[in-house]
């Protein structure tokens, strides 16, 4: 049964963090072949699970020397139709590997939650297509090719739906009626490019609004993941009622483009020191931000050098 499925602890007080990149952390460290950066495909073996957990289990050690809580999303930003299909995974086979994703982190939240570290699980959902261009679905077709990912979430112990780099309104309005429609709380991320707006041209101001108004303000809150800060910490400085609700920031090491991070063969692994100071700016632009966390190029090390910057007792420093 689902722990917090019927009120996040992250919407509280106090902090949650989360894990770094995944896939880029398994390429780049570990040598691990993620096929069309797809992670879930790891969960076919026990060495891949193996190495999932010790993955994960670095940032929850990081979660329980703080004293946070946890957002511990599974490993299947690539767990949809089209790239199942195009990793020859058949439909049931694809819903197999979603709930034995939710199945792994579910056993690692038996070993580590404890009264005042809530660890709160994530149905990880990504865009349709490539997370850094434009998806061309509208919000009903959109709800109708998430809504197959976001069922199976539905009938697992995941808490939540957290849907990541998405670059087009329209999808991220279908993602958050499926998730209502199937009784899952959600949080929408949207990735920016270096000046601060979606791929399309529409402003996170825009993105965030528009997404409410269509669907009643479905989503349990916003977040920003894949851009490093400089990329929009001057739009968040600008405030407004929207800037109120994100509550999450996954941020990239790196301070290159998309296209120049597509293009790169190294992993740019930036500064974490100087990711925790950004990450410690952030939250006075933004007064509901609780999940911290990091994407593409950060490790243990960044999210441990967020941790040590925006805690209370380093805020209080």
């Amino acid at each position: 049964m689902a722990q917090y499925r019927q009120k996040l602890p992250q919407l509280g007080s106090g902090t949650f963090i989360s894990d770094g990149g995944m896939e880029t952390v398994l390429i780049f460290h570990e040598g691990v072949e993620l096929p069309h950066f797809a992670a879930f495909t790891l969960l076919a073996s026990e060495e891949g699970r193996r190495r999932l957990r010790d993955y994960y289990r670095r940032y929850l050690d990081i979660a329980r020397r703080h004293g946070t809580g946890f957002v511990l999303d599974s490993a299947t930003w690539r767990a949809n139709a089209d790239w199942g299909a195009r990793l020859g995974y058949s439909p049931d086979k694809l819903k197999a590997a979603n709930e034995a994703a939710i199945e792994l982190i579910s056993g690692l939240r038996q070993s580590y939650e404890r009264r005042g570290m809530p660890i709160v699980l994530g149905g990880a959902i990504g865009p349709r297509g490539d997370g850094y261009k434009a998806g061309a679905m509208n919000a009903a077709e959109a709800e109708d090719y998430h809504g197959e990912q976001i069922a199976t979430f539905a009938g697992t112990e995941a808490d939540m739906v957290s849907a990541f780099t998405l670059t087009n309104i329209d999808e991220a309005i279908g993602i958050a009626r499926a998730a209502r429609a199937h009784g899952m709380p959600c949080a929408i991320s949207f990735t920016v490019e270096t000046d601060g707006r979606l791929v399309t041209g529409r402003s996170i101001e825009e993105a965030i609004e528009t997404t409410d108004a269509a669907t009643g303000g479905a989503p349990a809150y916003y977040m920003i993941n894949c851009a490093h800060p400089a990329h929009f910490d001057t739009v968040l400085a600008q405030g407004g009622a929207w800037v109120k609700r994100i509550a999450g920031i996954r941020a990239n090491a790196s301070m290159m483009s998309h296209a120049e991070l597509d293009e790169s063969e190294v992993l740019d692994a930036g500064d974490p020191a100087d990711l925790g100071r950004r990450y410690r700016q952030l939250i006075a632009a933004l007064p509901h931000l609780r999940v911290l966390g990091g994407c593409c190029g950060t490790d243990h090390r960044h999210v441990a050098a967020i941790c040590e910057a925006c805690l209370p007792q380093a805020m209080s420093a």
